[in-house]
């Protein structure tokens, strides 16, 4: 189970049965932009404000900064082995195949749960844009699923405020359409809901900068920075909001797919984060200063969590009928409130048209995740079956779309972000770590990005994502080892034995340990060695 597969046969690998490359360096960052900016900062604005009132623009600093060296981290590994698998096929080159299938089966967690919680993020604005534009009051019972609380170790629903949601369902089914269709299709159709996206924001900080009153930021952190509890305060904020975040990883899943990915990687990488940030702090600011952000509070004036049956209540209470945080279309809302309604109108209609690329990106990320774990044997051939006209994997698209579709059905968005976040930052914790070991063990192979100061970068990295994920709810927490659980189950049932390294099925032979590192093959769309655009 310590097993590890090298670089080289990783990369043997992919070209063996490789996926097609589409993808330069702008649609590349249009692809992370349209991953990133979405469900974070359009929805779950008022689940950080329920946290951290405005005090949750600190936590989207944090977030960022954590996710800026993750950033730098993924680039290096990203660029050296540019091939589908994200952290889990750096994993398995550096810690060995038990930690790469943890890491793949926790970003299944990832990308499967965010793709359902921004696909309830979707609902939220569509049922608004229903609702206040059209006048049709669309049934409570089909536009929420139930809340949810542990009964001990049982989770247990309460449906009196919805049974399921059904528009969630539809927008996940009609994204996993797309994506059969193909990358490049896909990525065609991004670019313009990217635009879009941007444009409403833009409209929105134009809009809310020039009317913010600074008495609206007071108290500007009314649970403090850890909060009475886990989950709450400004550092509980920022381990939901790192959700905002993630999608820039996706980027690297797609790497096997991009010409030229030792350079366009990096930049698809960094620029879309770095473009991403600067919104999102001039749109937290507008919000929060526009109409304020505080907190509602539980029957005994406790602090309470947003998406629980005590946060229901409260905002179910006419005196909070215009709070920011009980708002499931929060940006819309902020509009409405300040005087702009037919403005809000078209921005709930934007983000029901720009939510969509986000769902697109992480299920295109989940399917590539299991895409190359089935390659590897650790999971069934069957999935990594092409459709012949489109030349996607349709199988495993087809299985994630519907499983997205069913927990976007049942759950509420600020809970599933926090189930993502605890297998995101799992993930970026080993590449943070695999790095690290990379620079020792393989110190001779041809980096075309280097982390800047790794030895102080990484670090920074593994502790950054190990707080967050110590600062999520208790229930999201426990997700994480349950459903790890779960999947070392699976792996010894099946991947153990079918795992090709196991079964010596490599493409190239494994080097010993003390054997030279010899050049890594040039991958399809790479730039000839030393050549001039190499050196650029």
């Amino acid at each position: 189970m310590w097993r590890v597969k090298s670089l080289d046969a990783i990369l043997a690998t992919a070209e063996k049965k490789s996926l097609h490359r589409s993808l330069g360096p702008v649609q590349l960052t249009l692809l992370g932009i349209g991953a990133i900016i979405g469900t974070g900062i359009f929805v779950l604005t008022a689940a950080a404000s329920q946290k951290a009132g405005p005090g949750m623009m600190v936590s989207f600093v944090i977030a960022g900064a954590v996710c800026a060296v993750a950033a730098l981290c993924y680039s290096e590994l990203a660029a050296m082995a540019p091939v589908s698998g994200s952290a889990y096929t750096y994993t398995y080159a550096v810690m060995g195949e038990l930690l790469a299938w943890c890491v793949g089966w926790a970003l299944i967690l990832e990308y499967a749960v965010a793709a359902s919680a921004v696909s309830v993020g979707w609902s939220g604005y569509v049922l608004g844009l229903i609702e206040n534009g059209f006048g049709f009051d669309f049934p409570d019972l089909l536009s929420a699923g139930p809340t949810w609380s542990m009964n001990g170790f049982i989770p247990t629903p309460d449906f009196s405020v919805g049974i399921v949601n059904i528009p969630a369902i539809i927008v996940a089914l009609a994204v996993t359409g797309l994506l059969i269709l193909g990358t490049t299709e896909s990525a065609r159709v991004n670019a313009i809901l990217v635009a879009i996206k941007v444009a409403a924001l833009t409209v929105f900080i134009v809009l809310t900068l020039p009317v913010i009153d600074t008495a609206n930021l007071s108290p500007f952190a009314p649970n403090g920075l850890f909060g009475a509890y886990s989950g709450m305060g400004i550092v509980g904020a920022a381990a939901s909001i790192f959700f905002a975040y993630v999608g820039f990883d996706a980027v690297s899943t797609a790497a096997e797919e991009t010409k030229n990915p030792q350079r366009n990687v990096p930049i698809g990488l960094i620029g879309s984060l770095a473009f991403c940030t600067v919104f999102y702090l001039l749109v937290a600011l507008g919000a929060a200063g526009a109409i304020g952000a505080q907190p509602v509070l539980g029957a005994a004036g406790e602090a309470v969590q947003p998406g629980s049956p005590a946060f229901v209540a409260a905002c179910a209470l006419p005196a909070n009928a215009e709070a920011l945080v009980c708002s499931n279309e929060a940006l819309a809302h902020v509009l409405r409130v300040i005087g702009h309604p037919q403005v809000g109108n078209a921005l709930g209609l934007a983000a029901m048209l720009a939510l969509p690329s986000v769902i697109l990106m992480m299920i295109y990320g989940q399917t590539r995740i299991f895409f190359v774990m089935a390659r590897d044997g650790l999971l069934p051939e069957g999935l990594t079956k092409m459709h012949k006209r489109f030349k996607t994997p349709y199988v495993v698209t087809l299985f994630t779309g519907v499983a997205v579709a069913i927990a976007a059905a049942l759950f509420p968005v600020g809970q599933l972000a926090d189930i993502s976040n605890s297998g995101t930052l799992f993930a970026f914790f080993m590449v943070s770590i695999a790095v690290l070991i990379l620079r020792k063990t393989d110190p001779k192979r041809r980096r075309p990005f280097r982390t800047p100061l790794v030895w102080i970068i990484a670090p920074l990295s593994a502790f950054g994502c190990a707080a967050l994920f110590w600062n999520l709810p208790h229930d999201a927490k426990m997700v994480l080892p349950i459903w790890g659980a779960v999947g070392l189950v699976i792996y010894f049932a099946y991947g153990f034995r079918k795992s090709h390294v196991a079964r010596g099925l490599v493409e190239v032979p494994e080097l010993s340990a003390d054997a030279p590192v010899g050049p890594v093959p040039p991958m399809p769309g790479a730039p000839a060695p030393g050549s001039k655009e190499e050196r650029d």
